[in-house]
């Protein structure tokens, strides 16, 4: 129960970051990567780039309530396992947001 709230806490901060961030991001693609130099090694579209973490947590939660409800003998740790998954989602869409309302 304490991994869900964790989870449905993280999908709308999320969201909170996407809505608040996006007037702030002037460019028509965002870094989504970078190198040890620094510099970005790929970018989306924008539309993407704000949405499309928040995609890929609801896809990778929906594939383990799935494996967890119909293969519960392959399942082990789903609790610590959705409250990692939450805090790195939610801190790298925060970050991937912010450096690209610092891009020029």
């Amino acid at each position: 129960m304490t991994a869900e709230i964790v989870f449905w806490t993280a999908i709308v901060a999320m969201i909170a970051a996407t809505l608040y961030l996006a007037p702030r991001i002037t460019q028509s693609r965002m870094a989504m990567q970078w190198g040890i130099d620094g510099r970005p090694t790929w970018t989306a579209p924008k539309w993407a780039g704000m949405w499309g973490l928040v995609a890929v947590a609801l896809i990778l939660r929906a594939i383990i309530w799935a494996a967890a409800t119909w293969t519960p003998q392959f399942v082990h740790g789903v609790e610590p396992g959705l409250v990692l998954m939450s805090v790195v989602l939610v801190l790298s869409h925060v970050f991937v947001l912010w450096r690209a309302t610092k891009s020029d």
